[in-house]
């Protein structure tokens, strides 16, 4: 009698155990997104209040965009410059330039012939020793070094008349990307100087004042992202098989009567806590899976993070 006793306690005690409701706990929270200055400059004006409602694209705030300009305008003549040399030399030389390296170059050569007839006037005049040695010497100097000019005006008509060449080419498109890029980068940091809200959402916090430098790298707001916060909670093992993400649930909030409809939006696929690797087939229920199930409804968007909730899933119990 007393084994029978004993036994139907141990069936009522496991009828108990897997047959309440799947009921989680768990806690509010929202999808926190930082925005950062990525300068130094001072905030001129502020756009939105802490509290306020944004949609993507919102602006929040303005800083000091004087220098980037002046950089955007350095970077635009620096374009200009790379732009209109690449169109030089695809376009090779002006007539006007090569005219007057022919003149320059027959300038040149006459220049030369007449240093070369005056050195040799004076050799003939220093073997009748009618000429002195330093009037010789002077005239050999002016006729080296007016052959020498003579061939480097020829070589600058030649580079004139064969065009640019391929590495010259190469370079001056190097050069114009080089530019654009720097262009871009510029554009990129003037823009960043408007911080704007990324994603629709609430804007929880300001941490500067108007007036203020924040330094670079440092968070200048805070936004709650979304239509409202979910509920982040641990799903046991015995459960996880019948979740997925789109399952859906009811969430109860402390300190508020209603219940939210919810949906999970995320649900991991590995076991957090204990490595499953060093349970016993017994103790495998205490395995739990991180699920982040989304609250809609109206109302929701004015909860708080950090409220407990208590997650129950649609026909599901432990």
């Amino acid at each position: 009698m007393l084994r029978v006793v004993f036994s139907l306690a141990l069936l009522a005690l496991a009828g108990c155990q897997w047959s309440q409701d799947a009921d989680i706990n768990g806690v509010l929270a929202w999808d926190r997104v930082e925005l950062i200055a990525e300068l130094n400059e001072p905030i001129l004006h502020i756009d939105a209040r802490e509290g306020q409602r944004l949609s993507a694209g919102d602006l929040i705030l303005q800083q000091d965009d004087r220098l980037m300009r002046a950089r955007l305008s350095e970077s635009e003549a620096v374009l200009k410059a790379a732009v209109a040399r690449l169109a030089e030399l695809r376009r090779g030389p002006r007539a006007e330039r090569i005219v007057a390296a022919r003149a320059g170059l027959a300038g040149a050569d006459a220049e030369a012939d007449n240093a070369v007839a005056e050195l040799q006037r004076l050799e003939k005049l220093q073997r009748q020793r009618l000429a002195s040695v330093e009037a010789l010497d002077l005239a050999r100097t002016r006729a080296s070094s007016s052959q020498a000019r003579s061939r480097m005006n020829r070589a600058e008509l030649d580079e004139l008349l064969h065009g640019s060449t391929e590495q010259e080419l190469l370079q001056g498109e190097a050069q114009v990307q080089q530019a654009e890029a720097r262009l871009a980068q510029v554009e990129i940091q003037l823009q960043r100087l408007q911080l704007r809200a990324p994603r629709d959402g609430l804007l929880d916090e300001l941490p500067f004042e108007l007036g203020e430098r924040p330094p670079a790298g440092k968070v200048v707001a805070v936004l709650l992202a979304g239509g409202g916060p979910h509920a982040r909670v641990y799903v046991p093992e015995p459960l996880r098989a019948r979740l997925q993400q789109g399952s859906r649930a009811q969430v109860r909030v402390d300190g508020i009567d209603r219940v939210f409809d919810g949906e999970i939006r995320y649900i991991s696929a590995d076991a957090s806590f204990t490595p499953f690797d060093s349970l016993t087939e017994r103790d495998r229920s205490r395995l739990s899976f991180l699920a982040e199930v989304q609250l809609s409804g109206a109302g929701v968007e004015t909860l708080p993070g950090g409220l407990p909730v208590q997650v129950s899933f649609d026909g599901l119990n432990l």
